[in-house]
């Protein structure tokens, strides 16, 4: 026999548990532990949306549910505009094997009227939903993700190796501001494995060609160019501008200098370093830029090297060479870290030192630990401010 529109509501509203908006914004104040599941379209939800919603379109829930709940024990709360669409939804979720699933009635429209806590998404434009839709998909991203990537600013030490790859994926991700400092200009020598330059920029400053570079990739990327050798002089200008820095510096005594601002200034700095077939990669994170974050602080660089090598025990890329391919490696690692800092995502290599060997292609992790004496990031540190780092390098 078959049945109306009406019938079928009410067999479906009869079927399962609905909750007010009264309740529903009592547990929310309680902070009880369930998932606020939005059904509407993505245009409903970029007008408004309840804080903490998880947002998928009733058209793509069997689709979509279990990359956003993986849980099927996960007690769930469905909303949507009116109470119809959610509580269809809740019989189709309890069919997909979720058990704790309620819907609310009446929905978003109501709770709006009533002055209930809302929030809108940043709104990004259509060319940017366009460029970022493969981000957009993620929820671990989504457009709150890419708003805030893009009102992010990153540094980045060097336009060279390691720069180059970092750079250009940052750039592509939709960072918003990446300033970069370097003082040389591109030679032909570089391109073996610089990629943010090319042959007819050959004789540029190589700030002016990672704008350029830049540019062309993503028009939403401001680059600040810093056409200058980062010095004790300058370093406090230049970080204090950003959220990030990104170490790409292929010299011990501007190591040194980039760690010791970044435990005075509070800035995390995500370090790579390469030597003919290898590379390395840890996240630096000193206690003020670990409490803005929500972290635990690591050890810093001096924690790990407190004195430099002999020069003769680490040549650089220019006496020793290196595989074109490997800073592209390390590089994109580098941006990863960034990125996942920014976003407040995943496990930055905080206290962990990954490293690459390209001729075994193998990848190793080694941890790390704060040096109870260090210099600069201990309770006893001795050094509180910059001190004569090429000196220091040469004893």
């Amino acid at each position: 026999m078959s049945i109306t529109y009406s019938d079928l509501i009410a067999q479906t509203r009869a079927s399962i548990r609905e909750i007010s908006l009264d309740e529903l914004k009592a547990r929310l104040e309680a902070r009880e532990d369930f998932v606020l599941l939005d059904v509407r379209e993505k245009e409903e939800f970029r007008a408004g949306y309840v804080p903490g919603a998880v947002n998928v379109p009733r058209g793509f829930l069997e689709m979509q549910i279990e990359g956003k709940v993986p849980d099927r024990q996960s007690k769930i709360v469905v909303m949507c505009a009116g109470g119809v669409r959610s509580a269809l939804a809740a019989v189709t979720l309890k069919a997909l094997g979720y058990e704790h699933v309620e819907s609310a009635n009446p929905g978003f429209v109501r709770w709006k009227d009533l002055g209930y806590p809302m929030t809108t998404p940043p709104q990004l434009t259509e060319a940017q939903r366009d460029r970022y839709s493969r981000h957009l998909l993620l929820p671990e991203v989504g457009e709150v993700g890419q708003a805030k990537l893009l009102q992010s600013k990153v540094l980045l030490i060097g336009a060279g190796g390691l720069g180059s790859p970092a750079a250009l994926y940052l750039a592509a991700a939709g960072v918003g501001t990446l300033g970069i400092v370097d003082a040389d200009v591109v030679d032909a020598s570089n391109l073996q494995r610089q990629i943010l330059h090319a042959t007819s920029r050959v004789g540029m400053a190589k700030v002016e060609s990672a704008a350029k570079a830049i540019g062309d990739l993503n028009p939403d990327v401001k680059v600040v160019a810093h056409k200058e050798r980062l010095s004790k002089e300058n370093i406090d200008r230049l970080f204090s501008a950003y959220d990030v820095v990104v170490d790409g510096t292929d010299n011990f005594p501007t190591r040194y200098l980039v760690n010791d601002a970044s435990v005075l200034l509070g800035k995390p700095i995500v370090h790579g370093s390469i030597f003919r077939f290898d590379g390395q990669v840890t996240t630096f994170l000193p206690p003020k830029a670990a409490k803005a974050l929500g972290l635990k602080a690591g050890p810093c660089y001096r924690c790990l090297y407190p004195e430099p090598p002999p020069p003769h025990l680490a040549p650089s890329c220019q006496e020793a060479g290196v595989l074109g391919i490997l800073p592209g490696v390390v590089g994109v690692v580098q941006a990863t870290e960034a990125l996942k800092l920014l976003l407040g995502k995943g496990e930055p290599l905080v206290g962990r030192l990954l490293t690459y060997d390209s001729l075994k292609m193998k990848f190793r992790e080694l941890k790390l630990r704060p040096d109870p004496r260090c210099a600069v990031c201990s309770e006893h540190a001795t050094i509180t401010e910059y001190v004569d780092y090429e000196g220091f390098c040469s004893v």
